[in-house]
């Protein structure tokens, strides 16, 4: 990780010292002795992170704290403190702190910490660019978040397709989004100004399927008062969203497909053909395609949707956009709450790196949003909020939790550089070897290939 950091510490032995090591791991380093010193480098050129020294002549690293929050709040700060200072240091990071360490301090844990620094500042930093763009509310990031490779290629995708009137499968597990894209691709497209409806397969009856999307003429069966129109006329014109279309009955899926061709309704009890002027955009859970091969799904209706597609990765793949999320709707739930957002502290950082978000963004969201008001009910650090949605979860250790947040890191880097070892030593500044022993350690390969 490379980044830039500013070292203060009255003792000059200290400085040194410090300054060498972590030039040793690719930071750029600059050293003051005293508060005064610091501030006049800071204001010249803004570092990623400070570390400082708590007692000092003069003005202590918690003064010194307060005047960096007060120039640039997004600058990271980390104390170094005595034993006795402890009590004092967890007082500081109510303040805004980002973490402290004691003295004598172990060098391996004081480049760890750092470098989780530098990642918070950067992350301040895209979430500042992000904000530009969510205050444009034309523009496709601010619905589709992330700076990941993944994302990327979902947004090129997806404004591609827009202007096209092609039917869409939209794939991806629980909760990584497929009716954002829906939306996407409807209101940057030609149909936008057109209504957008959505219908969620898997909570329709099977024996009320046709109704609800075709609709029914007055008396078609018992309780039928009066007419009533489908989903597929309120769309017309528009889009119709199927979500979970793999929980839609084999006999009704001969229908839809007659109607894709077709490009015409019957409601039931009636043999006059409609005519609908509708897109379809299909959102599946699973591989509809391994499913159209093994029969569960009309293969004739999977290739009549499938003439493009759009594949949502799982937030596991997404690397650092973890992080952007969470700041980004922990940030606007504390605003709607009309509360001021506890900053993230390390353990806060190494929780959300660590975790599986088996729930995608959606249990992300949640997180944030429970983060972001503070209620003892609920938990107020990440780690605590996620123990307490995994009951009987124990605590991990430090090793643990370092060994977590390093492979994250690691299968962050070889996502976005799509496997390529030589690149990722190169990010990350670490030997091939090592690297390569870093994932037969943490189980990591590409998909489809063994572990190396």
């Amino acid at each position: 990780m490379s980044g830039s950091l500013l070292v203060v510490d009255d003792e000059e032995i200290v400085r040194n010292s410090v300054r060498q090591w972590l030039e040793l791991g690719g930071f750029t380093v600059r050293v003051a002795a005293g508060a005064d010193e610091a501030m006049r480098l800071v204001k010249e050129t803004p570092p990623d992170a400070v570390l400082t020294d708590f007692r000092m002549p003069q003005r202590s690293g918690l003064e010194l704290m307060r005047d960096i929050r007060r120039a640039d709040p997004d600058i990271p700060v980390v104390l170094l403190t005595a034993h006795g200072d402890v009590p004092l240091a967890v007082a500081a990071m109510r303040e805004g702190a980002y973490d402290f360490l004691q003295k004598p301090h172990d060098p391996e844990l004081l480049s760890a910490v750092m470098t989780r620094a530098i990642e918070r500042r950067q992350l301040k930093l895209q979430l500042r660019q992000l904000s530009d763009r969510l205050a444009a509310p034309g523009e496709i990031d601010a619905r589709l978040i992330g700076l990941s490779k993944p994302m990327v290629a979902v947004r090129a995708s997806v404004l591609e397709l827009a202007g096209h009137d092609r039917d869409v499968i939209v794939t991806g597990e629980t909760g990584t989004g497929k009716e954002v894209v829906a939306r996407a691709l409807h209101d940057f497209g030609p149909r936008a100004k057109a209504p957008f409806v959505a219908v969620n397969c898997a909570a329709i009856p099977a024996e009320l399927f046709e109704s609800e999307l075709f609709g029914h003429e007055a008396g078609a069966f018992t309780g039928a008062r009066g007419a009533r129109i489908g989903k597929f006329e309120h769309a017309s014109g528009g889009t119709l969203l199927l979500d979970e279309i793999e929980s839609m009955p084999l006999p009704f899926q001969a229908k839809i497909l007659r109607a894709l061709q077709e490009r015409a309704i019957e409601r039931v009890g009636s043999n006059k053909l409609l005519p609908v002027d509708v897109r379809v955009i299909a959102a599946a859970k699973g591989d509809l395609a391994a499913d159209s091969r093994q029969g569960r799904f009309r293969s004739d209706l999977y290739f009549r949707l499938a003439a493009a597609e759009v594949h949502l990765p799982a937030l596991r793949e997404r690397g650092n956009d973890v992080l952007l999320l969470f700041e980004h709707f922990a940030a606007a739930a504390a605003q709607g709450a009309g509360r001021t957002m506890s900053p993230l502290r390390a353990d806060d950082l190494d929780a959300l790196l660590a975790h599986d978000w088996p729930g995608n963004v959606r249990e992300l969201k949640n997180v944030a949003e429970r983060y972001a008001l503070g209620l003892v009910a609920t938990g107020r650090s990440v780690a605590e909020i996620l123990r307490r949605g995994e009951p009987g979860a124990p605590q991990r250790s430090l090793a643990d939790r370092v060994a977590a947040y390093e492979r994250a890191l690691i299968e962050a880097a070889l996502r976005e550089h799509d496997w390529s070892i030589a690149a990722v030593t190169e990010e990350l500044g670490v030997p091939r070897r090592t690297l390569n022993e870093k994932m037969a350690k943490y189980a990591l390969a590409r998909p489809g290939r063994k572990e190396p």
